[in-house]
């Protein structure tokens, strides 16, 4: 179940907004320009068919935003040490504060994970699950939780192949607000 929470970004004590309605949710984050649909969930997705399965909503996407360069990610818990490497090294990247020149976009074909939008004097997370498509515009301060076991495969889009570059902040205000794992308890 997909799940907006927005918060004060002084921190998570007073809840501003709180939905699980899909039209509720596209229509706070459209008013910040942040793109929110969702999309049929076909079983059986990963990294390897993903781009297949959705053919048509990939070519959709790139040419109504002009993508030039899309592919798809993959996380799937395993008891090893490469995994649990892998994991964390994974949500350490993305956990701190950071900005893009180019917009992220991500189609959560299985699993979730959660987009932290810091816009003006707000936090918008959003708990994305399979069948989610969120568009985060360029420069959108922002940072994103894949939990302590990701699971989940995201299609990726991008206008050139550099793929995922970050500008950090500096900021350590992605401490201040509840984690995935946190957020997901609580649903």
């Amino acid at each position: 179940m997909t799940l907006l929470t927005v918060w004060p970004d002084s921190g998570p004590d007073e809840v501003l907004v709180r939905t699980t309605d899909p039209d509720e949710i596209a229509t706070e984050l459209k008013e910040h320009g942040v793109r929110f649909h969702r999309w049929s969930v076909v079983d059986g997705v990963t990294a390897e068919n993903a781009l297949q399965v959705y053919e048509k909503e990939v070519a959709r996407v790139s040419e109504t935003e002009g993508y030039t360069y899309v592919d798809a990610m993959e996380m799937a818990p395993a008891d090893t040490d490469e995994y649990r490497t892998k994991a964390v090294e994974f949500r350490n990247k993305f956990l701190a504060e950071h900005t893009h020149d180019d917009d992220e976009d991500r189609y959560f074909a299985r699993g979730a994970g959660v987009f932290y939008l810091h816009i003006g004097d707000k936090v918008y997370a959003v708990y994305c699950t399979a069948g989610d498509l969120l568009s985060v515009p360029a420069n959108t301060t922002h940072w994103f939780d894949m939990g302590t076991e990701p699971d989940y495969v995201s299609i990726r889009f991008f206008h050139d192949d550099d793929g995922w570059i970050g500008n950090f902040t500096g900021s350590d205000i992605a401490t201040k607000f509840p984690t995935f794992d946190e957020l997901r308890a609580g649903l």
